[in-house]
């Protein structure tokens, strides 16, 4: 299954065949005070100088979040969408809960984005899907419902596949789903990682839909979390994950071990060709 994305000058393509897409996640202002700080005040500079360097630390998309306290999202969230297409030629992926603010960001946003995300609660299926079917982008499915965040990959499975189903009603392609199937932290949970990478197992084997995940959520409130973050995303594309939301500054290289190990890279090209490109230690 191929989940098709276009950017300004750019495509990627996320398939189960191909090289790991990695998602850039830095322009999120959850958690970092500065750009928060900076969404409010409507400084788009700082978005369009943190996209220009993931893009150039690796990233294959860019994820455009500016849900922050204070912020006109319906506003802002176009404007940023706009300023990054502006530097960067790959695809974007419109981050937002909110269906006027990715309304407003799909009518200005080149090639052929990806939404992130909706989910399987009825209110977002019916406030985020018929607006992807509209604009016929492909969209990111989180495994949880109105009841939560299910505890088992039985009941994750259940979700995506209400998800397909409202999807499938609406016209819109199974290759057009990629789902989420949730990374919580292992330090709550010493079975949440377990539980996840059961999942895109049997997404993988009984769906065959593209997978996706926050990454770096595994090793919150952890010591030396890119570690953790490494570990964790060898193994979910082992198990079949095609795409990671991560920061490209610290996962780019592990993707492309992993990569390189699974099969993915012929003759090592991608990896050699990464490497020779970091800079330099100075002697």
């Amino acid at each position: 299954m191929e989940t098709e994305l276009v950017g300004k000058q750019t495509s990627v393509t996320i398939a189960r065949a191909n090289p790991t897409v990695i998602i850039g996640e830095r322009i999120n202002p959850t958690g970092r005070k500065r750009l928060a700080a900076e969404l409010v005040a409507g400084n788009i500079g700082y978005v369009k100088r943190e996209a220009m360097r993931q893009v150039e630390q690796g990233a294959d998309v860019i994820d455009v979040n500016v849900g922050a306290a204070g912020v006109d999202e319906v506003a802002l969230l176009p404007m940023a969408v706009q300023a990054v297409a502006e530097v960067v030629d790959v695809p974007i992926s419109i981050d937002t809960a909110n269906p006027v603010a990715l309304e407003a960001a799909l009518k200005v946003c080149p090639g052929r984005p990806l939404v992130n995300s909706v989910n399987g609660e009825d209110r977002s299926l019916s406030a985020i899907l018929p607006l992807v079917a509209q604009y016929k982008v492909p969209v990111i499915g989180l495994l949880m419902d109105d009841e939560g965040i299910p505890a088992t990959a039985e009941r994750r499975l259940e979700v995506a596949r209400k998800i397909i189903a409202r999807a499938k009603s609406l016209g819109i392609a199974p290759a057009d789903i990629v789902f989420d199937c949730l990374a919580l932290t292992v330090s709550t949970s010493h079975e949440a990682a377990l539980i996840t990478l059961d999942t895109i197992r049997r997404v993988v084997a009984e769906i065959g839909s593209n997978v996706v995940l926050g990454s770096s959520n595994v090793s919150f409130g952890l010591p030396d979390r890119g570690m953790i973050n490494s570990a964790f995303v060898t193994l979910a594309i082992a198990a079949g994950m095609t795409a990671t939301i991560s920061n490209p500054e610290h996962m780019k290289q592990p993707v492309l071990a992993t990569d390189l190990v699974l099969g993915k890279d012929e003759w090592a090209m991608r990896y050699i060709t990464y490497f020779r490109s970091k800079p330099k230690p100075s002697e």
